[in-house]
């Protein structure tokens, strides 16, 4: 089995609860776990897909990474049929009506605040702002009490998909945003252009932190977060640059989650999320029902409720308890019931990595938004 989290130590229990639950299953086989570099998952996943030898099981992040390989996979639907109701996120590893994985976590985009500068900058830190131009007037009072608006870590082009689904709802409107979610996506909006000139428009006013593109995500910009040199990041739900990590820095009285400020007068905002990351089962491995299994025991409760306490992910098991986490946890999970799912996870990995690149030259200004949305509207219609 492949992935890249089994060698975490917030991950051990997790690990030995799904081992043992599947040695309980099938005593006479055995699980070797090996723990990938993350920056080299998908490189020697395609390796070994291209050989057709490799894991029997493996991790993917929900949308387009495994979308785009589902060709190397075996469809799950029948083994997987019992966890549907307890698990939550599977249209993240699912295409054309079939899954492909079992969800582990759900994986989102909130925007966390951090109160105490919000007190130090004569805010009110249980009303954050509702509306764009509000939240610029509260990033300006921020300005002058010492620290930046937003933290961002772009280094690696992902800041630009946390940008696009965690502010999305508040700027396309339902139809838009639903219409996008399907496939139906009008990249000539002027909403959807909206997205890309507000991200300009924040690197140019200087609400990021300097050298936003020079700054890795993992975990220079949270990292700056929790040091109070920026009042928002927009991190995620789980397993890392997540509340648990922030709670530890800032305490969770002072950690706040908002909703995106309104930018399209009637839009209501909501919470980005998706399947986080999930296992599935290669083509090519001899028993699949046994592999199947393995994905079920890496998926049950006991296994998702030791990962949510050690390594603070939001499960995708609905049954579990998340009330003793702290305010910005359960600010979270009651967010999911009106929740839907991230915007750019809809889009192919192809096109994931041109808007990390696009989103790069918007901030160092050598592309217009104009000429970035073209581009992006090609690759994604190129499929």
């Amino acid at each position: 089995m492949w992935d890249w989290k089994s060698g975490e130590p917030s991950a051990k229990a997790y690990v030995e609860k799904a081992k043992a639950d599947f040695s309980a299953k099938h005593p006479d086989v055995t699980v070797e776990f090996v723990a990938q570099p993350f920056d080299q998952y998908y490189t020697l996943l395609g390796g070994a897909i291209q050989s057709g030898k490799g894991p029997d099981v493996m991790l993917f992040n929900g949308g387009g990474q495994i979308r785009d390989r589902v060709d190397a996979l075996v469809p799950l639907d029948e083994y997987v049929a019992e966890d549907k109701q307890r698990l939550a996120g599977w249209d993240a590893f699912s295409k054309d009506g079939k899954v492909y994985a079992g969800p582990v976590t759900l994986q989102g985009h909130p925007i966390y605040y951090n109160k105490a500068l919000y007190e130090k900058a004569g805010l009110d830190p249980a009303s954050p702002a509702t509306t764009w131009d509000k939240f610029l007037a509260d990033c300006a009072a921020i300005g002058k009490a010492g620290a930046k608006c937003f933290a961002l870590g772009n280094k690696e082009g992902a800041g630009i998909q946390f940008w696009m689904s965690a502010l999305g709802s508040g700027i396309l409107t339902a139809q838009e945003y639903d219409d996008w979610i399907a496939g139906k996506r009008d990249w000539n909006s002027p909403n959807v252009k909206r997205i890309f000139e507000l991200w300009k428009e924040a690197g140019d006013a200087g609400l990021n932190n300097d050298g936003g593109n020079s700054t890795a995500m993992f975990n220079d910009s949270f990292a700056l977060f929790q040091s109070a040199k920026a009042a928002h990041v927009i991190g995620l739900m789980s397993d890392v640059g997540h509340w648990k990590d922030f709670n530890e820095f800032l305490t969770p009285e002072k950690l706040g989650v908002m909703s995106a400020p309104v930018v399209t007068a009637g839009t209501t905002p909501s919470l980005a999320y998706d399947g986080g990351i999930g296992y599935g089962v290669a083509k090519w491995t001899k028993d699949p029902k046994v592999a199947a299994d393995l994905v079920r025991s890496l998926t049950s409760t006991e296994a998702l409720q030791a990962f949510y306490a050690d390594a603070g992910a939001i499960a995708a098991d609905t049954t579990i308890d998340v009330s003793q986490a702290g305010p910005a946890a359960a600010t979270i999970v009651a967010a999911l019931n009106s929740g839907k799912p991230a915007l750019h996870v809809a889009l192919s990995s192809k096109t994931l990595d041109l808007m990390g690149r696009v989103s790069q030259q918007l901030l160092s200004g050598s592309i217009s938004v104009d000429e970035a949305v073209k581009q992006l509207a090609a690759s994604d219609q190129a499929g």
